[in-house]
């Protein structure tokens, strides 16, 4: 039996590969984790390397707090298990009224795993919605295999290389997923999605979890890490990471270094000119 999706939301997810909206806290809790972000991010400099780039969990403690959340966790183990390690976490992020946009693209494009025992676990901050350019998915293309992908390395895109499918994508099948603050969508490594830009007047703050079973490997790299969350791992393909004791840690903080330092090996491999970002 799920744990807290509907037998329907299961059903869905399994034929559509994604499943949205999950309430798995109340608005005033996920205003909370926001304000503990933009309070780290007014108090410090140079916040888009730490605060928006990859694994901040090893970082935050607020961000560790949401990858380890029992609701979220009870909604990914609806779909991927109840075996669960955290392969990374990142802030997506769209400040009012500007041009920065998600292109149409796979998950699956440059993480260099195995196989597609993975999901996104995206936990609303701030109101997603139409304005704000909420995440829109195409239904059934989980099923799909590996689409070739172009690099535009484009500053306006939020994801590494600027990647985006080297086909067409019907946006007549595109479904749109509004959320509000405090409910997340999960989506399969390989559902194809992406995002407008915000026209709001306010900013739109995304969580992007990434959840992989434990028979999951890494095939670009050695030594990758990965925080187990719940249940066990009995293939010990990742280095278990540790959250962090405080925010911004010595432990942690040279932890990360290395980490990120492994990481680019993996989301660059390839790529022509410099990454415009340090997403995924």
């Amino acid at each position: 039996m799920p744990k807290i999706l509907t037998a329907s939301q299961a059903a869905g997810y399994r034929r559509d590969g994604f499943v949205a909206p999950v309430r798995v806290m109340r608005e005033t809790e996920a205003a909370a984790y926001r304000q503990r972000f933009e309070a780290y991010e007014a108090a410090n400099g140079g916040w888009y390397e730490y605060s928006r780039g990859q694994k901040i969990h090893l970082l935050q403690t607020w961000a560790a707090e949401l990858v380890l959340h029992p609701r979220i966790l009870d909604a990914v183990e609806d779909t991927l298990g109840p075996d669960i390690m955290c392969w990374g976490s990142s802030l997506f992020v769209k400040e009012p009224e500007t041009t920065s946009f998600v292109s149409w693209h796979q998950d699956s494009t440059y993480w260099g795993l195995s196989k597609p025992n993975v999901v996104t676990a995206w936990v609303a901050l701030s109101p997603a919605t139409l304005e704000s350019g909420c995440m829109k998915i195409v239904p059934g293309t989980h099923a799909w295999e590996q689409i070739p992908h172009a690099d535009t390395l484009s500053k306006e895109n939020l994801l590494t290389r600027g990647q985006e499918i080297a086909v067409d994508v019907d946006e007549a099948q595109a479904v749109a997923m509004p959320l509000r603050p405090g409910e997340i969508s999960i989506h399969h490594i390989r559902t194809v999605h992406g995002s407008n830009p915000n026209g709001s007047n306010d900013r739109r703050i995304g969580y992007a979890i990434r959840y992989i079973s434990p028979d999951v490997a890494q095939i670009n790299a050695s030594d990758d890490s990965a925080l187990l969350c719940r249940g066990e791992d009995s293939h010990g393909n990742f280095i278990h990471e540790t959250p962090p004791v405080a925010d911004m840690d010595a432990a942690a903080l040279a932890e990360h270094a290395r980490i990120m330092k492994l990481r680019a090996g993996v989301l660059y491999k390839g790529v022509a000119g410099k990454p415009a970002h340090t997403q995924v």
